[in-house]
C-alpha cells in the first residue's frame, strides 16, 4: 500500500494576488465590452431594477434579467453586478418599497385578489403585494437614476486609460527617436 502524497501547505493558502488580478481582468473586460460604457450601465440598471422586487417573488424575478438584457441590448456581467449591488442596498429600500406599494395599490385590491386567486397565490399576495409593486416602481426609478453616473464613471475611466496609453506611446516614440540619433 502506498501512502497518499503529501500536500504542500503553501498551495492550500488563498492567494490574494491572483484574486486581485482576476477581478482587475474582469473589470477591464467590462470596460472593453462591446457597446462600451452605455451597454454596461444599461445592464447595471436592469440588474438593480430587477433586484428591487426579486425577494418578494421568491427569486423568480431573476429570470426576468435575461429577456430584459436581450431587449435593451445590455451587458450580462453589468446586470449581475447591479443585481448584487441591489442585494446590498435592499434592506433600506424595502421600507420605501413597502410604503410606495401601499400608496399605489387601491384599498380593496388585496382583499379581492385573495378571494379570487388560488390558495398559494393568495398567500403570496397577502404578504408581499406592496413589496412587489413598490419594488417595481422604486427599482425602475433607481435604475434610471443610476444609469447616468455609472455610464459617466465608466466613460471617464476609459478616457483616462486612453490618455495614459497616448502619453506612454508618445514617450516610447520620443525615446526611439533619441536613441536612433
Amino acid at each position: 500500500m502506498q501512502a497518499a502524497p503529501k500536500r504542500n501547505p503553501s498551495k492550500l493558502r488563498f492567494d490574494w494576488n491572483k484574486t486581485k488580478r482576476w477581478f482587475k481582468y474582469k473589470y477591464l473586460l467590462l470596460l472593453r465590452a462591446k457597446g462600451g460604457p452605455s451597454m454596461v450601465a444599461r445592464g447595471f440598471s436592469i440588474g438593480l431594477a430587477v433586484e428591487m422586487f426579486t425577494l418578494p417573488t421568491g427569486g423568480l424575478a431573476f429570470l426576468l434579467i435575461f429577456p430584459l438584457i436581450y431587449l435593451f441590448r445590455a451587458n450580462l456581467a453589468g446586470a449581475l453586478i447591479g443585481f448584487v449591488f441591489g442585494k446590498v442596498i435592499y434592506i433600506p429600500f424595502a421600507f420605501l418599497n413597502k410604503s410606495v406599494g401601499a400608496f399605489l395599490i387601491p384599498k380593496g385590491t388585496k382583499r379581492y385578489l385573495i378571494h379570487h386567486l388560488p390558495h398559494l397565490l393568495s398567500n403570496i399576495i397577502r404578504g408581499s403585494l406592496d413589496l412587489i409593486v413598490g419594488g417595481m416602481v422604486v427599482g425602475v426609478v433607481l435604475g434610471l437614476i443610476m444609469y447616468f453616473p455609472i455610464m459617466f464613471l465608466l466613460r471617464y475611466h476609459a478616457d483616462r486609460r486612453k490618455e495614459k496609453r497616448k502619453i506612454r506611446k508618445a514617450q516610447l516614440v520620443s525615446n526611439d527617436t533619441t536613441e536612433s540619433n
